[in-house]
């Protein structure tokens, strides 16, 4: 089935399946999340059915028309801790390549904001979080939130998480600070990667990208702005790997409202990298912007379905 979607040459299409975590456990909260024993089975699955190639490979192959038949490519996006204490082991056990972009703001003990308020909704006490005085993207009160049994944790988790998204960076982190010191809650510093992760990454024969600074909704920054994060963010990589970092990752990825088609494929490209991937749901042809490459990952549990999935991107 994924030949046929998949042929080889100027006609074949590139699937390239996006993570962020894989937990060494699963997590009541979160139980979709990735784990680890999931994510051994789902590296059985693609190496069976894809030649999975290094993505600035796969890209530039998509680009001239010598991709081989079933193409893929793997990557994580944020710079998670497990990304390299779990997810990299599998990755070598099973011979597989595989790109971390990385927001190089939260090495070495930093933490990104959603994890702020997840923390501080997993751990808070109460049954209920006061958020009064607290607005939202759109200039909302976020109120008094009930947080309730796991279940309800978790409806309430993933609704604050999609009303804060979009505040700008500093007011986005100065909501989810207090949130935490609201509920009584010292979010964990452990999270993301240390500076020493990422060079063991890239030593292993991972590829590396940026994935700006403090990850911003680049739709949300002026031009100015959104230069300084992502160039910062490839700097700070270079000099970390005394290596080019030629890939980017468009924090939360979707086109049009996370960022501007018109604006900042064109900015990536001018910055001096040779790629950028979104988390458009699509597989890749040749002639597609190389600054847009969509990217995709089916979160079902058995191979069966995952697969059907997998073959329905393939069409799109």
């Amino acid at each position: 089935m994924f030949q046929l979607l998949s042929p080889a040459g100027p006609r074949a299409r590139l699937t390239v399946l996006i993570f962020h975590r894989v937990l060494s456990v699963p997590d009541p909260l979160f139980p979709d999340e990735m784990d680890a024993a999931r994510f051994d089975a789902l590296l059985g699955w693609v190496k069976r059915w894809f030649r999975v190639l290094p993505l600035d490979e796969a890209i530039a192959r998509l680009n001239d028309g010598t991709l081989p038949a079933r193409a893929a490519a793997l990557s994580f996006d944020d710079g998670y801790k497990d990304n390299h204490d779990v997810a990299l082991p599998l990755l070598r056990q099973h011979g597989l390549p595989c790109s971390f972009f990385v927001a190089t703001g939260f090495l070495d003990g930093g933490r990104m904001w959603n994890d702020t308020l997840i923390e501080a909704v997993r751990h808070a006490a109460s049954d209920t979080l006061d958020l009064r005085g607290l607005v939202d993207a759109e200039g909302h009160d976020l109120g008094q939130v009930d947080l309730g049994p796991q279940g309800t944790r978790r409806e309430a988790l993933h609704a604050l998480i999609e009303r804060v998204k979009y505040l700008a960076p500093e007011p986005r982190q100065r909501c989810v600070d207090t949130a935490a010191q609201r509920a009584g809650v010292a979010p964990a510093n452990d999270l993301m990667m240390s500076s020493d992760d990422v060079r063991r990454l890239h030593a292993a024969g991972m590829q590396v990208g940026a994935h700006t600074v403090t990850h911003p909704i680049l739709a949300t920054l002026d031009a100015r702005g959104a230069a300084d994060e992502i160039e910062r963010s490839r700097d700070v990589l270079q000099s970390l790997l005394g290596a080019p970092v030629r890939l980017f990752a468009y924090p939360n990825g979707k086109p049009g409202t996370d960022f501007l088609p018109d604006v900042h494929p064109a900015l990536v490209r001018e910055l001096g990298f040779a790629a950028a991937v979104t988390t458009r749901w699509a597989a890749a042809r040749r002639g597609d912007d190389v600054f847009q490459i969509p990217r995709f990952t089916p979160w079902d549990r058995s191979p069966a379905k995952f697969a059907l999935r997998l073959a329905r991107n393939l069409m799109h």
